[in-house]
């Protein structure tokens, strides 16, 4: 009820009342002074009575009328600004008001009129743009394709393809030695050996950076489990694992972590030389927390940073730099490297799977 009282056709009728009071006690004011000063025969205190009285009964009905009437036409033109201003919260930016009147009111109603026109033409920018970063998107994605496969190439190059021809070159010296010089053969073939021990370690590295990146619609913790279970199979290495069964991530979050965990494994396999890996993924608080550690010949990370482990280090710091966390690293070189990665941990995040 109170609501109503203070709507604009309220608001007109209080307006009449106030500018009927001050008439009011003007007309009292100076009746009263009249019949003090002059005292005239024609007027009394009863007529000033009947008089006010009338006027104040007449004036509370005109009062009435005409705010209703006053303020009609101006309550119908604030309904309409209100429809339209919902309009543009719906989304219907096209709709718009005429009016051929010169008031504020009109003033307000172009203003939103030209609103509508920019924010329609901003969603049209906008759409416009989302195509645009489609398309390039679709062009980064080739170009990173073309990187990637040119770095495996490289790697293959550098290392797998260097170590087979080395392998052939010795082999083919053990064979020369093998009549004149057995002892001398034995250690070339065990040079042999251990070459192809590395070129193999190497190749398993690749093909575990190949691996396909999103989980299958796996958790996160059973992704881990699977890869260190075939790793298991295949590399003389003990892995020691402390996962979080219970944590939920969403599907990008968990897609970015799998990612790091797999850098970093194919790095320890390729370059760690290690044979004991400790790999922890938990939650604590508001923040997700991975661990990995390994007993390899570490790095000075002041020098070695530049050479070929750095790609996959800005790799993964990159990923978790997307996600909002901080990549630590620490090595010691003869003692193992320790890589600490915390990501914020936002539970309304999770993917629909």
């Amino acid at each position: 009820m109170f609501r109503h009282i203070n709507g604009i056709r309220y608001s007109y009728i209080r307006s009449h009342f106030y500018a009927m009071f001050i008439t009011t006690v003007t007309l009292l004011s100076v009746l009263l002074s009249i019949y003090v000063l002059f005292e005239p025969t024609w007027l009394s205190a009863a007529s000033i009575f009947v008089f006010i009285s009338l006027y104040i009964v007449l004036t509370v009905i005109i009062s009435i009328y005409a705010g209703f009437r006053s303020s009609g036409n101006l309550k119908s033109r604030l309904d309409s600004l209100s429809v339209l201003i919902t309009q543009y919260a719906n989304g219907n930016y096209d709709s718009s008001i005429y009016t051929d009147k010169e008031d504020e009111v009109t003033r307000i109603v172009n203003e939103l009129n030209e609103l509508g026109v920019k924010m329609q033409n901003q969603v049209k920018s906008m759409q416009r743009m989302a195509d645009e970063k489609s398309e390039f998107a679709k062009s980064a994605h080739k170009t990173a394709v073309i990187e990637e496969r040119q770095r495996l190439a490289r790697d293959l190059h550098d290392a797998v393809s260097q170590q087979l021809f080395a392998l052939t070159m010795m082999s083919e010296a053990a064979l020369k030695q093998m009549d004149q010089n057995p002892h001398i053969a034995k250690e070339q073939l065990q040079e042999v050996a251990a070459s192809a021990l590395q070129a193999q370690t190497e190749m398993r590295a690749l093909l575990l950076h190949l691996r396909p990146v999103h989980l299958s619609g796996e958790p996160l913790t059973h992704g881990v489990k699977k890869l260190i279970n075939e790793l298991r199979q295949k590399c003389q290495i003990d892995f020691h694992l402390l996962l979080d069964d219970a944590l939920v991530l969403n599907e990008t979050v968990e897609e970015h972590v799998f990612r790091i965990i797999q850098e970093s494994l194919s790095n320890i396999l390729r370059h760690a030389k290690a044979t004991d890996v400790k790999l922890e993924l938990y939650k604590r608080e508001h923040e997700v927390f991975v661990h990995i550690r390994d007993n390899g010949k570490g790095f000075d990370t002041t020098k070695d940073i530049d050479k070929k482990t750095s790609y996959g280090l800005k790799t993964m710091r990159e990923r978790s730099e997307e996600l909002g966390g901080t990549f630590t690293i620490r090595s010691i070189p003869g003692e193992g490297t320790y890589i600490d990665i915390r990501i914020p941990y936002q539970v309304e995040e999770r993917g629909v799977r």
